[in-house]
């Protein structure tokens, strides 16, 4: 599921130039990505589409405590909690800590993050969420949490 899903971001970069479902689903299958995965994905996009049509963007604080937030946080649920590698779940409080995931925000990536398999997600996969809830929104996020989304450190040379 997670290929399609990088395959859509990386080629419909902005979300409203997106083909139908039906149609993005007959070029999925023409480009040789598995019936079951392509079916999974375009699932998944549908139910992200639906809950994006109801954000509202707000200045509230980011839900986890940090140093910009008021009295009250977000716990995780235990589902919520198996569903993040530690890789994961440091990469979220930091995207929290940097007011990058507003409430509202930070609930549709939960979100999102249950509807995926029940394995938990290694921190790519995490990634690849959060960037497809930021696409649904058709926003971007700040240059330096997308290049730290869109960052590779395997890929990384030493200086």
């Amino acid at each position: 599921m997670f290929e399609v899903l990088a395959y859509v971001y990386d080629h419909y970069w902005q979300g409203d130039s997106c083909p139908t479902l039906p149609t993005l689903q007959r070029q999925l299958r023409q480009l040789g990505f598995d019936d079951s995965e392509v079916v999974n994905a375009l699932l998944w996009l549908e139910e992200l589409k639906r809950a994006s049509q109801s954000w509202q963007p707000t200045a509230a604080p980011a839900c986890l405590p940090n140093a910009h937030a008021t009295d009250a946080m977000r716990v995780l649920t235990p589902a919520e909690q198996l569903r993040l590698t530690p890789q994961s779940w440091a990469y979220l409080l930091f995207l929290v800590s940097v007011d990058a995931l507003p409430m509202q925000r930070f609930e549709l990536v939960m979100d999102r993050v249950l509807a995926c398999a029940p394995e938990p997600l290694a921190l790519d996969e995490f990634k690849l969420v959060v960037l497809m809830v930021f696409w649904s929104l058709g926003e971007e996020p700040s240059a330096l949490v997308l290049d730290d989304l869109c960052d590779n450190p395997s890929a990384r040379t030493a200086h």
